[in-house]
């Protein structure tokens, strides 16, 4: 004997089983029913609901979604040359970077994994700003920093070395050394949690001064030799948001300026990273922002050298289904594009937390 009950509620609170829906297989399903009316279909093992002209399959809610990423750090800072008779100085190192969308990522590893996110969860992201170039008897030299994206962070890139001064520093990628006596270790890419990039070139003293290049997201620094200033280690192209652009170039080397015969600036890597300043005591051309490429070194000069350039910001682009929607809090500066059947978010300054709907 079966009981039939219409109620405006249905109490299931003492009862640990679950409420049974009408069920049979496709071919006993009704032609039509009231709007709202659910039953299982045995045939296909589904739940359908009427919506008032035809039966629809009632799907599962999907909370989950892969976000494909790029994180790049803030690069190193150039350094200054001194006013030593021998003298010159490294370049900025590039900030590390960490991606999941093409085939590699920095340091010449396969492409990371995307990650697999959930809706209405809180994902912190930080854009780090790149390391401040060295000024003769001012600022000192300084190393990038870190770029966060969820669980992935990127280190920032390691300062320059610098004639006198403080010696290249690990980094995303290392910094570029400077002639010195004794003679500059260049600075080398960390290995945690990953590799992210390379290490810097070496300086030399051998037929004139030259600095080392900061390292790149793909290729180490290139060392100075021969009164000409190492040119930094090439970025990583990635194109995560359609415009295939390069990043994490490192900042070039200086070079000494004799008297009679000019030394050659070392170029920043692709990607980047600033051109060292001319021999007479030019400035180092700073990163270009949001590449996370390294500062270039100043050159020494006759009366002293100049000042080392910046290391350039980093950036933060992710790549999620265009069937989700993001919200960008206070303190992050963002724009998103269609691309394809995706949305990319692109996060050039701040630090603050998402959510996708």
């Amino acid at each position: 004997m079966s009981t039939k009950v219409s109620t405006d509620l249905i109490d299931l609170s003492s009862n640990t089983g679950g409420l049974v829906w009408a069920k049979g297989t496709t071919a006993q399903q009704p032609a039509s029913a009231t709007a709202g009316e659910m039953r299982v279909d045995t045939t296909t093992n589904t739940t359908l609901v009427y919506n008032g002209t035809q039966w629809k399959t009632l799907k599962e809610i999907d909370l989950s979604l892969a976000v494909d990423y790029l994180v790049v750090a803030g690069g190193g800072g150039g350094a200054a040359g001194s006013s030593a008779s021998s003298s010159a100085s490294g370049g900025g190192g590039a900030g590390g970077l960490r991606t999941s969308y093409g085939s590699t990522t920095g340091g010449g590893a396969g492409a990371e994994s995307s990650l697999t996110l959930s809706t209405g969860s809180i994902y912190t992201v930080t854009v780090g700003n790149g390391g401040s170039g060295q000024t003769i008897g001012g600022t000192a030299q300084s190393s990038g920093l870190n770029s966060v994206f969820s669980s992935i962070t990127s280190t920032g890139g390691g300062k320059a070395g610098a004639r006198q001064g403080s010696s290249a520093a690990d980094g995303g990628s290392g910094g570029g050394a400077a002639w010195d006596s004794p003679v500059q270790s260049a600075g080398s890419a960390v290995t945690s949690p990953v590799v992210q990039g390379y290490g810097g070139g070496l300086a030399s003293s051998s037929g004139g001064d030259g600095g080392g290049g900061g390292g790149g997201a793909s290729a180490v620094g290139n060392p100075g030799v021969n009164n000409t200033g190492g040119d930094g280690g090439a970025g990583l192209q990635v194109n995560i948001d359609g415009n295939n652009y390069y990043y994490a170039g490192g900042g070039g080397g200086g070079a000494r300026f004799y008297t009679g015969s000019g030394g050659v600036i070392g170029s920043g890597g692709i990607g980047g990273g600033g051109n060292s300043g001319t021999p007479n005591g030019g400035t180092g051309v700073s990163g270009a922002p949001n590449t996370g490429g390294g500062g270039g070194a100043s050159g020494k000069g006759g009366a002293g050298g100049g000042t080392g350039g910046d290391g350039g910001s980093g950036v933060v682009i992710i790549r999620y289904p265009n069937t989700k929607t993001i919200t960008v809090g206070a303190g992050l500066t963002a724009t998103t594009a269609a691309v394809g059947t995706d949305s990319v978010t692109t996060f050039t300054a701040g630090t603050g937390t998402i959510t996708f709907s």
